[in-house]
Parts: C-alpha cells; sequence; structure tokens
C-alpha cells in the first residue's frame, strides 16, 4: 500500500451489528483511537486497507468518540476467513486523494433546480461535498433531511462553501455512531 501517509497495524474484534429484517449481512470493527488519531480527518475518510491480508478499499465513518468505524461486506467477511468475535488484523491507510462521493438523488435533484448552489458546490472541494452530504444524510426524520436540502441548497447559492455548525466527528452533536453491536 504505497501512501504518503503512515499506515497503521492493529487488531480489532469483528462486530455483528443490529440488522433491519431482510437487510444483507455484513460486520463491523471499531477503530483503536491510535489509529483513528493517524487518520487526516475525524469524518468520514476514505482508505486502503487489508484485513488479515484481504486487501479493500472503504470509507470509515465517524464514531461520534473521537474515533472510527468500519463496515466489513460480507463479501469481504468470507474472504478473510473470519466470523462475528474473531480478532482480525487490520491495516489501513488513508488515500492520497478523497474520491468523488455519490451524491444522493434527492440532493443532486435539488441542486439541478438551484443553478447558483450547483455552481457553488461544483467549486467547492470534495472534503467540502463530502460534508455537505454527510449532514444531510444525518438527518434522521425525512423532514429534517429535506430541510436540510432546502438550507444546503440557500447556503450554497449565498456563495458559503462549507456547511456550518456541522461537528464531522460527531462528538459534540453525537449525530454519529458506530452501530449497535448484538452477541
Amino acid at each position: 500500500m504505497p501512501h504518503a501517509q503512515e499506515t497503521s497495524r492493529f487488531q480489532a474484534t469483528l462486530l455483528r451489528p443490529r440488522l433491519a429484517d431482510g437487510e444483507a449481512f455484513w460486520a463491523f470493527v471499531v477503530l483503536p483511537r491510535e489509529a483513528s488519531e493517524k487518520l487526516p480527518r475525524r469524518g468520514r475518510t476514505s482508505v486502503d486497507g487489508r484485513i488479515n491480508g484481504h486487501p479493500f478499499q472503504a470509507r470509515l465513518e465517524p464514531d461520534g468518540q473521537l474515533s472510527h468505524w468500519l463496515r466489513v461486506d460480507n463479501d469481504l467477511l468470507q474472504a478473510t476467513g473470519a466470523a462475528i468475535g474473531d480478532l482480525v488484523t487490520l491495516e489501513i491507510a488513508p488515500l492520497e486523494q478523497e474520491p468523488e462521493p455519490d451524491v444522493p438523488a434527492d440532493l443532486a435533484e435539488a441542486l439541478a433546480a438551484a443553478p447558483e448552489a450547483r455552481d457553488a458546490w461544483d467549486a467547492t472541494t470534495t472534503i467540502a461535498r463530502l460534508d455537505w452530504i454527510h449532514w444531510i444524510e444525518s438527518a434522521r426524520q425525512s423532514k429534517t433531511r429535506a430541510k436540510r436540502i432546502a438550507d444546503a441548497c440557500a447556503m450554497l447559492g449565498e456563495g458559503k462553501k462549507r456547511v456550518c455548525c456541522f461537528d464531522q466527528s460527531g462528538y459534540y452533536s453525537k449525530a454519529f455512531r458506530a452501530p449497535e453491536a448484538v452477541e
């Protein structure tokens, strides 16, 4: 994994999240704070990594405790040969350039209807776009999400390039956390 940034190597336990009915199986790990502190940001961060030697690329999510958690999909879980409860070895390094985020359909529609907001969106950084999306997706109710999309378009239309008053880590607002683990 050739990176200018430091690679972290650590062990973590594979946990099983509480899944909604019909949701595909997956697992997760919570990064030790020391590994998370080596990352470039407390918010969402994309990494190259290995679990028990199997490569992956993923976006880490903030856990609200100044660390991150990683979703391990079933395919990667099977490739590692590990099971829930196993201690796995991880290596992670931040990507040198954050990939462009997927814009949710409702936000894309709102931006298309607001040319000034769209221009500001296009002129901002990938990290700023990731933060806007993170802020919108962190809404727990559809009404709140719709308001945040409208507010985002208004702020962007006014030339604001970053969402204000948004704690990307979830530490102060407790907006983000790792999934609830079940036994």
